[in-house]
């Protein structure tokens, strides 16, 4: 005979006169059960049929974990560490770069450039390679390590003096603005400054910034970065505010000055003969105020009052900024600092900076002169 196992509350189905009572599994570990049709007629079963069912639960089982929906809390903690797990990545590499550079810096060794030659290290050794006298390749190690530790610790829930995670994230988002802010400035002043000049060091590290910084403002979201923006903005100003003094106050000798033995001022002797175009130039840039700056060591400013005759050149507003001699340590004039020269010979026309030597003719159309031969005196 078959037996019969209800449910908790059996109740067979009935339609025209059918009956379906659920036989249970043949197993536990099945999850199929039998459905038995007993056709009734006239008092009498005619036929049995037992149809193999799968039953699916109504709810998740025991064995089964539930995954996250989009949007809930494991969801986001879920993306939070693989958002740590990259700028971990990202800052390990940043270390081992700026640990290269830090290295060279120390053994004084030539860096290997793919991209530009010889161009690296004209911009690693320039007088934009260090602020207040530290290397940036130390300070970008210490940034690039910090970032790295910081992002482990998110990753795995593990904190020194107990920053705790909503204090670690801000943190690390501060640090992330900082390096992109600061990386923004080395562009322009690569760009700006170091016109002709290529560093591909320079240029992956500030790539590397950036992607920090991307990867912590998505995992803040935006409405949590539009609460820090004020924030964000004071620590980006705070950051370009350091970086101008600190370029400021370094610039007492020049680059080209940097490896000049102590030396007292000395004059140097115009050799060659003023023609009428050169007298009329010099006069025409000093009526409108424009000034050449330069050294009494450099040789490209002799060379620049040479083209210009020994007549002329007495005519042309000279500014020299190192007029009480050179030794290690010596300020810049601050005439010289004020107007932010950075090399010698630098002209200043109609409020437009010029480095190095220009061509008088390139002078005369800046500085907007016509040469006029028969307005000249006989």
């Amino acid at each position: 005979m078959a037996s019969f196992v209800g449910l908790r509350s059996p109740s067979p189905l009935l339609l025209r006169g059918l009956t379906f009572p659920i036989l249970p599994p043949l197993s536990s570990s099945s999850s199929s059960s039998f459905l038995q049709l007993k056709v009734w007629k006239r008092g009498s079963i005619r036929r049995v049929v037992v149809i193999p069912v799968n039953c699916s639960p109504s709810g998740p089982s025991e064995d089964e974990e539930p995954e996250p929906e989009a949007g809930s809390p494991l969801s986001s903690l879920s993306g939070n560490l693989s958002a740590y797990k990259w700028c971990a990545a990202l800052g390990g590499i940043g270390f081992v770069e700026t640990a290269y550079l830090s290295y060279l810096k120390l053994s004084d060794s030539g860096a290997f450039c793919p991209i530009g030659g010889g161009t690296c290290d004209d911009v690693l050794n320039s007088d934009y390679a260090s602020v207040f006298g530290i290397p940036l390749p130390f300070i970008g190690m210490i940034a690039y390590g910090t970032v790295a530790s910081l992002s482990l610790q998110l990753a795995e829930g593990k904190f020194p003096f107990e920053l705790g995670t909503s204090n670690g994230r801000l943190v690390l988002l501060g640090m992330s603005t900082s390096m992109a802010v600061a990386s923004s400035y080395f562009l322009y002043i690569l760009s700006t400054k170091l016109t002709g000049a290529s560093c591909s060091y320079c240029l992956f590290s500030a790539f590397l910034s950036f992607s920090l910084f991307f990867i912590t403002l998505k995992d803040h979201g935006f409405k949590e970065i539009q609460k820090m923006v004020a924030l964000q903005l004071c620590l980006s100003s705070l950051v370009v505010f350091l970086l101008n003094t600190a370029y400021n106050s370094s610039l007492s000798v020049p680059s080209s000055s940097a490896e000049l033995v102590a030396m007292p001022y000395f004059t140097t002797e115009i050799t060659t003969e003023s023609s009428p175009f050169t007298v009329s130039l010099s006069r025409h840039l000093h009526s409108i105020g424009a000034k050449m700056y330069g050294a009494f060591w450099c040789s490209h400013c002799l060379e620049q009052k040479q083209m210009f005759g020994k007549e002329a050149a007495k005519v042309l507003d000279y500014v020299e900024c190192f007029p009480n001699g050179y030794k290690k340590g010596t300020k810049i004039e601050k005439t010289c600092t004020d107007a932010a020269i950075e090399g010698f010979p630098t002209w200043i026309i109609n409020g437009q900076v010029l480095s190095g030597e220009r061509e008088l003719s390139e002078l005369a159309q800046l500085s907007g002169f016509e040469y006029n031969e028969l307005d000249q005196p006989s």
